[in-house]
């Protein structure tokens, strides 16, 4: 079996120009091997449908999935204002996209949906590779409504926090509070590692209150002014920049039952109020700890996530590799931009075509067969497509 991965990048003032360069780059490094879809990753402050005609002008009726990023990702590196355009091929290789417009109204329903097209297809899909609207939805919703065989994996696009829209591409579709999804099929395997370089510091906290995606109170107090307790700005200053938004980089664990491991969950931004906005709902009784995030440990999650994926290969040849990490990642590795990239080099070498972008949080596949798909928050996730 032939399986073929190419990845182009480009910058322009003109959104369609930029992503029909970068198709352009990816479909020139494809030699004979048509590509059978295209994964788009587009800076947020483009306009999408510009961005998505110059991809579709240029590879006609080829499948298309994609989602919007502060800063896009390839094997050279971090880009903040470049389209990033991966294409696969092969001799077996098949997809076709799905877009699925009521995720953010009703994202359990958006799951039933995503079964039922399933269970219409004749022949076996081997994966689901699924992008989201990461400001409004409900990710956990989604995955819990799934079954544990559902092969799904994905992220959440980022966007404009402040007027709360972020883009997804399905098809000649694009728009947000939506999920772009396409079904994968062919004699290729897949494997993915995730992992995270946060840890609990001590501080304990109670959520006394939390409304739906609002989280209101951390022990009686707004959640601002337990923040300021510990790290020293007026309460008033959570809710204005840059602290609004780097508060994602102090993310609360919670323990979960039979694990070791702590679920994360990370604010999008500081309210007005006081109040954190968060994409998950939180239960109010429940204990939360205090997570810091270390450069060191990022690197070493990196790594491990990459050799998680390998052994999930099975043997086979990695061919591409799809790159998911939380935009906390982008906020804690400001000094050494790249260093996630250099360290899954480090492992597979440096030619591997490597397209991915920064989002809020995944979807991951089911560990085990009485659980469904996780909801990941402060993550890395690395998705290796090998060739048998």
């Amino acid at each position: 079996m032939t399986f073929v991965a190419a990845v182009g990048h480009a910058q322009a003032l003109d959104a369609r120009e930029a992503s029909l360069q970068a198709a352009h780059h990816a479909l020139n490094q494809m030699g004979n091997t048509p590509p059978s879809v295209a994964i788009i990753v587009s800076p947020y402050r483009l306009d999408a449908q510009l961005v998505l005609s110059g991809v579709a002008s240029l590879l006609s009726n080829i499948p298309i999935i994609g989602f919007s990023s502060p800063a896009s990702i390839t094997h050279l590196g971090s880009h903040a204002n470049s389209v990033v355009v991966a294409l696969l091929g092969g001799d077996d290789i098949q997809a076709e996209t799905h877009w699925f417009s009521n995720y953010s109204q009703a994202s359990a329903d958006t799951a039933t949906r995503l079964k039922q097209l399933l269970g219409y297809e004749q022949r076996p899909v081997k994966s689901i590779l699924a992008f989201a609207d990461g400001l409004n939805g409900n990710a956990e919703e989604f995955c819990q409504s799934l079954p544990s065989n559902i092969p799904i994996f994905g992220g959440l696009a980022a966007g404009d926090f402040q007027n709360n829209i972020s883009y997804q591409f399905a098809g000649v579709q694009s728009g947000a509070g939506g999920m772009a999804s396409t079904f994968l099929r062919g004699d290729y395997k897949v494997g993915v590692g995730y992992g995270h370089g946060w840890s609990p510091i001590g501080n304990h906290f109670r959520v006394t209150r939390s409304r739906g995606f609002w989280l209101r109170t951390l022990d009686g107090r707004p959640a601002s002014e337990a923040y300021a307790g510990l790290f020293g700005h007026a309460p008033r200053l959570w809710a204005l920049p840059p602290l609004n938004y780097t508060a994602r980089i102090y993310p609360l664990g919670f323990e979960q039952p039979n694990s070791s491991e702590m679920s994360i969950r990370s604010p999008l931004r500081v309210e007005a109020d006081g109040s954190f906005r968060m994409n998950a709902p939180l239960r109010d009784g429940s204990d939360a700890y205090l997570m810091i995030g270390s450069p060191t440990l990022c690197i070493e999650a990196v790594k491990n996530a990459v050799k998680q994926a390998v052994l999930e290969l099975e043997g086979a040849k990695p061919v591409f590799a799809l790159v998911l990490a939380d935009i906390s990642w982008q906020m804690l590795l400001q000094a050494k931009p790249g260093a996630e990239i250099q360290a899954i080099q480090e492992i597979l070498g440096r030619e591997l075509p490597i397209a991915g972008g920064y989002t809020l949080g995944q979807i991951a596949p089911a560990r085990h067969t009485d659980e469904s798909p996780q909801f990941l928050n402060q993550h890395f996730m690395i998705v290796l497509f090998g060739e048998k």
